[in-house]
């Protein structure tokens, strides 16, 4: 969602009069953003094939090939130059149906996920957040390194003004704390046992998903006056930039968005992998961690080791200026731009 909706922001400020139209399932999440953002939008129906049973099996395909039969209508009524994918199952149907139009891919993650390996044979061109992507690509007709696209707000925010933001103390070492919208129950959990004692040396800014409010605010309102004063915990963040350029240190799960914010902010992390579905944020983690930007602990292990693991970063801060310099090394702050004029050239019949 927000790779894609950096990209058309960027696409819109390189060529104004580019028309746009984003296409998604029925009933997706993205609609509100998508409109919000202030694209038009069309949904068709479509459905994954791949893991999901015998029994919804002929159901699925038949929605994939509504799917198709839906995507061709859009494509005869809007007329693109150019099409583009961040993935999912939905594009399954607009790729089939748009075979004879120029096609432009984004991977986020270094490894990429089935749906992106199916719609790679169907591109033009494959931009990629990492170099280590390429080798997934093997058959691919062209492989561009972009980086990861980012929201232009992000930049807006300076260390001093998020603090201001935060009313904390810009004396004090920073731990974020995020696992997405959602959450992480996990790291939730894990953080709240040892709440006390990080907040003896260290300011936390804690996003703690919607699933998990409750319980983790319940906890803060019990913590004694000067620690409390040390703690800003919320279910969900809309200005996240402000979270990413007050913090010294971020604990996360490692999805793709690790390796385009943190690179920005030059923030060292501990990552965590989530560890019931499919090995991309492992990949992602030891990515950063191999490049000594980040410590990576293990789901099963946190209750051993986290409390150890950040409270050698939080007093070490010359081990935090050794990562967060590494990390700053990954950043490629015009990966949006890259993208778009990707796009902008494969819509000309050109090649950059």
């Amino acid at each position: 969602m927000y790779p894609a909706l950096a990209v058309l922001d960027a696409l819109i400020s390189q060529r104004p009069t580019t028309e746009v139209l984003w296409v998604g399932g029925e009933g997706g999440m993205e609609e509100e953003l998508v409109k919000r953002a202030g694209f038009p939008y069309r949904s068709i129906p479509a459905a994954g094939l791949h893991g999901v049973g015998l029994r919804a099996l002929p159901g699925n395909a038949a929605k994939l090939a509504r799917g198709v039969l839906a995507s061709r209508r859009i494509l005869r009524e809007f007329k693109p130059d150019a099409l583009f994918f961040t993935g999912g199952f939905v594009a399954a149907p607009m790729a089939l149906a748009g075979m004879n139009v120029p096609t432009a891919l984004y991977a986020p993650d270094i490894e990429p996920g089935l749906a992106l390996k199916f719609l790679s044979s169907f591109s033009d061109v494959i931009t990629v957040t990492a170099d280590d992507s390429r080798k997934f690509f093997p058959r691919a007709k062209r492989v561009v390194l972009t980086g990861y696209p980012l929201r232009a707000d992000l930049a807006n925010w300076s260390r001093e003004k998020a603090f201001s933001h935060f009313g904390l103390d810009a004396s004090l070492p920073t731990l974020l704390v995020t696992g997405g919208s959602k959450g992480a129950r996990s790291i939730n959990m894990a953080l709240l046992k040892n709440l006390r004692e990080l907040l003896g040396i260290a300011q936390v800014i804690h996003i703690t998903g919607a699933l998990d409010w409750d319980a983790v605010e319940k906890s803060a309102q019990e913590l004694p006056a000067e620690l409390k004063s040390r703690c800003r915990i919320m279910p969900y963040l809309h200005e996240m930039g402000a979270a990413l350029a007050a913090a010294d240190l971020v604990l996360s799960r490692a999805g793709a968005s690790t390796l385009g914010e943190y690179p920005l902010f030059g923030l060292p992390a501990v990552l965590v992998p989530y560890p019931h579905a499919w090995r991309y944020q492992k990949v992602n983690a030891d990515f950063l961690a191999e490049r000594r930007a980040a410590v990576v602990l293990q789901d099963e292990a946190l209750d051993e080791k986290l409390l150890p693991v950040l409270k050698d970063l939080l007093s070490n801060e010359r081990k935090r200026e050794a990562m967060r310099a590494a990390m700053k090394s990954l950043a490629r702050p015009d990966a949006s731009r890259a993208v778009a004029s990707q796009l902008l050239a494969l819509a000309g019949g050109q090649t950059l």
